[in-house]
């Protein structure tokens, strides 16, 4: 089986990976919403499905997609390695937001 980095490696997939994040789709709404024919949708989804990265379930006439969180944990540990980077530029940046709004405001219309 291949890796789950093997599988979102492919541009197409993270695309379906990312709308499937925000809510359950069908097939259908995933072609028009990344505008893919749907032999390609269909080719990604049947790899993504087998990968255990997303499963679906039928409703009425049609297939329904929602992603599976627990095979991205291989990548969620991975990244873990590299979060102290963010956090660092993240807490930087809040403590020189916090600074830009203790500085006294300009008065509108003072030409400097």
């Amino acid at each position: 089986m291949e890796s789950a980095f093997a599988i979102i490696a492919e541009p197409n997939r993270r695309a379906i990976l990312s709308l499937l994040a925000s809510s359950e789709r069908s097939v259908g709404d995933i072609e028009r919403r990344l505008r893919m024919p749907q032999p390609s949708v269909s080719k990604h989804l049947r790899v993504l499905r087998d990968s255990g990265l997303v499963e679906s379930r039928v409703e009425a006439q049609r297939r329904v997609y929602r992603v599976r969180p627990e095979p991205l944990l291989e990548v969620d540990a991975w990244l873990a390695q590299f979060r102290r980077f963010w956090s660092r530029r993240v807490d930087a940046l809040e403590r020189h937001l916090d600074r830009m709004d203790r500085l006294p405001r300009a008065k509108k219309g003072k030409k400097r």
